[in-house]
This record gives structure tokens, C-alpha cells and sequence, in this order.
């Protein structure tokens, strides 16, 4: 029997927990708000946590790397710990490091991410398109080899994004529409959803571009804190709704330390975005 693709084993794991990712973010603020030190003690015992609370619940947890790396090795070593532990309890782990480099460069990160024998190995990552979306085939490459996944930033809430993203093309198109048009060239044909997703922030609003044929699953962060909501998801992605992965962070982790109130939290965002998503 062929290894299950990426795209497979998410869509599976969406209809076993419901549509929810939470961002694994310990940022110092969160971690004061848990009266926890600004220190590595402090991260273990938030990520650990975090991982307790939600590894068997959610379809997918997704660290983000730089609170971790801002630690150097102590803190890289609690990644690797709790990607481990997420692993076992059946989580699908999305490692948020928005990387973008080209050729041996671009291929040392897909090798450190996505191949099973290293220690970082995750079933995503995301990934940044503005050296070219080509750059990104060795990441593509290895998706395809391992099983994994990539995500690639297409229309993100941030106010600096639009000056970019939405500049247009010789051709006519926006910046983010050629992203978007490269990427569902790439997952055509894939049953049920390709290995390549895109990130669309939450919180953009209706901006006109085309979505319908990206085939792959679309991850939308930005809800709760950051003032997205689950209603607002119809306007962005129409007609690819069902291939939306909604991302809550602050929102659920707001809710520890303790695990079950983390537990209830997650369910309640969980239920939002499945009645919105029908």
C-alpha cells in the first residue's frame, strides 16, 4: 500500500479532530501571562503544556520556530522534544519558519525539515515565494519525496504585505494571484487535496483574488486575537472553503496555564470554525 501524501493524511485528520490549528507561540508575554520566567525553563514548561493539553485533540499544532530559536541550543532542543512528543500522539505538526533561499541553500532547509532522519523532521513547514516560487523546489522536492507538506505565504494580514503582494505583474496579474496560480499548477489532479497549501491571512477581507483552483489546503491565522473572526472566512475564500485550515494562537493559549481550561478553549474555536465552514 502507496505511503498516505501529505494531502491525505491532513484531510484525514481534519475529519477525525475538526478544523482547528494552534500556533505553539511562546512569546514572553504569553509566557509572563502564565507567570512563567523569560528563560528556557519558562519555554519547556509553556510548550510542554501546550503539547499535554492539545497533541491528541487538535488536527494540527504549528511552533513557531523563532520563540524557540531566540534561546539558541537549549531552546532548539525543546523543539525538537516537543515535535517529538506531538509526533507521538498523532498530531499533524506544521513548523512555522517561513523560509526562502535558492538552490543548496533552499535544499540544506528542506533536508533539516522534511527528511524523517533529521531530529527537526515535521509533516510542514512554511515557506516564503519572493526569491520566485521556483526557488522553492527543493522544498517541493522533498515534500514530495517524504510525505510532507509546504505552505507558502501568499496574501498575509501584515500591513506591509499589500505593497508587495499586490503590485501588479507585467502579464496583469497581482504578485500573490501568480503565487497562487504556480501553486495550484502544482497540486492539479491531487485527490483529495495537494501537498502545497498557502497562507491567506484571516483578517484581509474579500481582495479579489482567485483561490478556486489552488486544490490544496489554505492556512488561515489571524482569528481571535488578532481580530479574525470565523464569519470573515466566507468573504476571503468562497468556494475553497472547505479547504481552509483555520489558525488560532493567543486566542486558546491566552487560556492556560491550566490544561483543561487550554482543552475547552480549543473546543470552543474548534466548534466556531466548523459551524462557519459548514
Amino acid at each position: 500500500m502507496a505511503t498516505p501524501t501529505f494531502g491525505e493524511r491532513l484531510h484525514r485528520a481534519v475529519a477525525e479532530r475538526g478544523p482547528l490549528c494552534v500556533g505553539v507561540d511562546p512569546h514572553s508575554a504569553l509566557l509572563a501571562r502564565w507567570g512563567l520566567p523569560d528563560d528556557v525553563s519558562g519555554l519547556e514548561r509553556f510548550a510542554f503544556t501546550v503539547v499535554e493539553a492539545l497533541a491528541d485533540r487538535v488536527a494540527v499544532l504549528k511552533p513557531q520556530s523563532a520563540f524557540f530559536e531566540r534561546f539558541g541550543s537549549r531552546g532548539i532542543h525543546v523543539l525538537e522534544s516537543i515535535i517529538r512528543q506531538s509526533r507521538e500522539a498523532g498530531v499533524i505538526i506544521l513548523l512555522d519558519v517561513k523560509r526562502g533561499d535558492i538552490g543548496s541553500t533552499m535544499a540544506a532547509y528542506a533536508d533539516a525539515y522534511l527528511n524523517p532522519s533529521s531530529p527537526m523532521s515535521v509533516d510542514a513547514i512554511t515557506v516564503s515565494p519572493y526569491l520566485g516560487v521556483g526557488s522553492l523546489r527543493p522544498a517541493f522536492d522533498a515534500a514530495a519525496e517524504h510525505g510532507a507538506g509546504v505552505f507558502v505565504l501568499a496574501l498575509t494580514s501584515n500591513p506591509e504585505g499589500p505593497a508587495v503582494q499586490h503590485a501588479v505583474t507585467a502579464d496583469g496579474r497581482s504578485v500573490a494571484q501568480t503565487v497562487i496560480d504556480e501553486i495550484s499548477q502544482l497540486n492539479a489532479g491531487a485527490d483529495p487535496l495537494g501537498n502545497v497549501g498557502l497562507v491567506v491571512g484571516a483578517t484581509i477581507g474579500d481582495t479579489g483574488h482567485d483561490l478556486s483552483k489552488v486544490n490544496g489546503p489554505l492556512l488561515a491565522p489571524g482569528l481571535g486575537a488578532q481580530g479574525g473572526t470565523p464569519d470573515q472566512l466566507r468573504a476571503i475564500f468562497g468556494e475553497s472553503l472547505q479547504n481552509v485550515l483555520p489558525s488560532y494562537s493567543r486566542e486558546v493559549l491566552s487560556a492556560g496555564p491550566d490544561v483543561t481550561a487550554l482543552q475547552v478553549a480549543a473546543r470552543r474555536a474548534a466548534d466556531a470554525c466548523r459551524a462557519a465552514l459548514g
